[in-house]
């Protein structure tokens, strides 16, 4: 029967730990509620066994490693919020939660971090506030969401979302990055193959070639001067291209170069589409749930747009607002962001705002859009890999074409 590991909540708070056997997960979530404890992480041990009540120490578990990163990790940071959450909905005070949680840090690069998140708050900022002070760690998305829950009383539930928002993304990013192993490794291949090609095969070609009195095939040119290229100034090729790749790095990490990249990403035929219903769920889920909240309209407007990510779309709402503001409904308003919001969608949100049903629309209309990207998603990552198998095919396949050319129609030249 298999282990589960497991952190959960006493009724007073305090953290408590240990191991079960149970048939599943949902088996375990039983089992720990029936002890009256409230569960915060439960993971399946692989490979443990169960002593005295307590799972034992493996050998890995005894290494320690000299180096440590400074920075928070991306599963630190979801453990971090979902235990945050779990803590405030049983009604522990947040400076209180903030302790336990130092206390809790799993590596030295958090336990400083969620340290410093303390001081602040402790000295008078809110938690929104104390978090944008490490950008590094925490995301702009993830300090609106924390600002529109402060803001609405529902931290805690907020929290919550984020921490789902990370599960999916990285669940969503695992995905992606199986799917395109098998591309990648060929892809790797391919220019390993190239290169051969260019340095040592493509040579000989050439010697064939100089016998002939006449002219080349201009893609076998081409060929030819690539090759060329490669074995005379290859090194010198690499610098520049490494070179090249810092400064457009550098581009892009500024505000012009950001700009420029997120407008040209949305214009994508494929990606573009995915991108805005993203950030149209985020918007309507995070709208709604300040809106049900009794937050106002245009200060949920406000906070709500800093959760979409992308500063082009921010800016086409921000537009919104500004109609909002001066009396505007606020379906009438969005038609202004095409890129977001289609007309069926805009019509509801007008429906619902006539009917005073806007809150839970706006949540319903979230969730059936992060449906539709789940389908979408998942139909563009089963068509990158065909896609990139074909280009891989069509470039090697070109080399090959190139260099054949000429010997097909040798006799022509040849007097």
């Amino acid at each position: 029967m298999p282990t589960f590991s497991y952190r959960a909540l006493k009724s007073d708070g305090k953290i408590a730990e240990g191991v079960l056997d149970a048939g599943s997960r949902p088996d375990a979530l039983r089992q720990i509620e029936t002890l009256g404890l409230r569960p915060v992480n439960v993971a399946e041990k692989i490979g443990a066994t169960k002593k005295n009540g307590s799972s034992a120490p493996s050998a890995a578990g005894n290494i320690s490693f000299k180096f440590e990163s400074k920075k928070v990790s991306a599963k630190e940071l979801e453990n971090f919020t979902r235990l945050l959450s779990s803590l405030l909905a049983a009604g522990v005070p947040l400076s209180r939660a903030l302790v336990i949680l130092q206390k809790e840090a799993s590596s030295p690069a958090s336990k400083v971090q969620w340290k410093q998140i303390h001081d602040y708050v402790v000295d008078g900022l809110s938690l929104a506030d104390a978090m944008a002070k490490s950008p590094e760690t925490f995301p702009r998305v993830y300090v609106a969401m924390v600002e529109a829950g402060e803001a609405g009383g529902f931290l805690d539930v907020v929290l919550a979302q984020i921490a789902e928002f990370q599960s999916r993304e990285k669940e969503l990013r695992s995905k992606v990055m199986t799917a395109m192993l098998y591309p990648c490794i060929l892809l790797v291949l391919a220019l390993v193959v190239l290169t051969v090609l260019l340095v040592f095969f493509i040579p000989k070609f050439q010697r064939v070639f100089a016998s002939i009195h006449g002219s080349l095939p201009l893609i076998t040119q081409l060929i030819i001067g690539a090759s060329y290229l490669m074995r005379s100034y290859g090194l010198l090729v690499g610098a520049g291209l490494v070179g090249i790749f810092f400064l457009v790095r550098a581009w892009f990490t500024s505000e012009k170069g950001k700009r420029t990249w997120e407008g040209l990403v949305l214009k994508s035929p494929l990606v573009g589409p995915l991108i805005a219903q993203f950030a149209m769920a985020r918007f309507c889920r995070m709208l709604g749930t300040l809106i049900g909240a009794g937050v106002p309209l245009v200060h949920g407007l406000n906070v709500a747009r800093r959760s979409i990510g992308n500063q082009i779309l921010v800016d086409a709402v921000s537009h919104s607002i500004e109609r909002v503001q001066q009396g505007g409904r606020l379906g009438q308003s969005l038609g202004d962001c095409k890129a977001l919001f289609s007309g069926s969608t805009l019509e509801m949100i007008s429906v619902a705002e006539e009917s005073g049903k806007l809150d839970g629309e706006l949540v319903r209309i979230a969730l059936v859009t992060e449906g539709d990207l789940d389908r979408n998603l998942k139909t563009a990552v089963a068509f990158a890999e065909p896609l990139m198998l074909f280009l891989i095919a069509g470039f090697i396949g070109i080399i090959f074409i190139g260099m054949l050319l000429p010997v097909l129609s040798m006799s022509e030249y040849i007097h």
